[in-house]
This record gives structure tokens, C-alpha cells and sequence, in this order.
């Protein structure tokens, strides 16, 4: 019971004994600027051994929870800034226009322009499609072509014609493109 009760003198040593604690801690710090985070951490993790002592599992658990809980509002709260930073930066950032519109999505055919090689098939065109494109390390203008079976309905098409042709259903085993329409026809 007298262990229980604080006095003036319980109080002045109890005192007493927190700043002798507390001048180490100071004078570790001071040394802490040389030292390795590593080694930091490791005095930091055996300095609160000394202090805590043994444990239950209780105190352990709960210490632990204690730890989950601060980590994940220390987390929330980073990933609100950053959600807030990215907000502002959308929001500071001017509005950017496509060029173009997006060539493929949802209920948007792809649509390519090419030359009739061949339209000796019955309401079937061959166009080649002709593509240039640049590489992205060395810069150089890579050429290539693809052939396409396009669906011609009224055989309008002839050889060497400039057409555009769109995506669709598939007609057959290799046609998944029809005419739209005949640019320029051959001389």
C-alpha cells in the first residue's frame, strides 16, 4: 500500500530517474548523425527492450495491434495526399485534345486505306495496305505492308483502284473487311 501511495519524495525520485534516462538518450542522439540508420535502429529496438522488460501475450498483442492500426493510418493518410496531389495536378494541367479520335474502342471499326492488288475473286478485293512507321530507338522509317480480303458487294472495285475499307463481321475464313468506298480509281 505504500508502494501505491505517491508522495512528494515518491514523485522527486521518479523524476529523478526519467531525467537520468532521458541525459543518455540525449547524448545517443548526438552520436545517432554518424552512426548507419541500421545501427540506429537496432539501439532504438534495444533501448525499448531495456525499457518495456518482459511481457504477456496479451501486452505483446496488443502491442502489436496498437502497431497494425498506427501503420494503416499512417498509409491512409499518405495516400490521401497523394490522390489530392494527383487531383491538383489533373486539375492544374491544361486539357489535352486528342489529334484524333480514338481509332478503336467499343463499337468503333478500325478503317484502312490501301490499293487493290487483285479483285479476280466474285465480290472480293485483295488491297494492300501500306504502313510507315518510325523506330522508336533508332529512328529509322520501317516500311511494311498487309494484305486484307475486303467484301465488295457490287464488284466496284477494280485493280490498282485507292480505297478505304472498314472492319466488320466475318464474311468468310479471310475476309473481315468490307468496302466503304472506292477513293480514286487506277489510269
Amino acid at each position: 500500500m505504500a508502494e501505491s501511495e505517491e508522495t512528494t519524495e515518491n514523485v522527486e525520485e521518479v523524476t529523478s530517474t526519467e531525467a537520468t534516462a532521458e541525459a543518455p538518450a540525449s547524448e545517443e542522439k548526438s552520436a545517432a548523425p554518424t552512426a548507419t540508420r541500421r545501427e540506429r535502429n537496432a539501439a532504438a529496438r534495444a533501448a525499448k527492450k531495456k525499457a518495456t522488460g518482459p511481457q504477456t501475450l496479451e501486452e505483446r498483442l496488443a502491442e502489436r495491434q496498437a502497431h497494425k492500426e498506427r501503420n494503416a493510418a499512417q498509409r491512409r493518410r499518405y495516400r490521401a495526399k497523394q490522390k489530392a496531389k494527383r487531383a491538383e495536378a489533373r486539375a492544374a494541367a491544361p486539357a489535352v485534345e486528342e489529334q484524333h479520335a480514338p481509332e478503336h474502342g467499343p463499337g468503333r471499326p478500325k478503317v484502312r486505306q490501301g490499293i487493290v492488288v487483285s479483285d479476280k475473286p466474285d465480290k472480293t478485293v485483295v488491297v494492300r495496305v501500306d504502313i510507315a512507321r518510325r523506330h522508336r530507338r533508332y529512328h529509322k522509317i520501317l516500311r511494311s505492308s498487309i494484305t486484307l480480303h475486303v467484301h465488295d458487294e457490287s464488284n466496284n472495285a477494280h485493280e490498282g483502284d485507292t480505297v478505304r475499307v472498314q472492319e466488320c463481321r466475318p464474311m468468310s475464313r479471310t475476309k473481315r473487311w468490307r468496302l466503304l468506298e472506292v477513293l480514286e480509281r487506277a489510269k
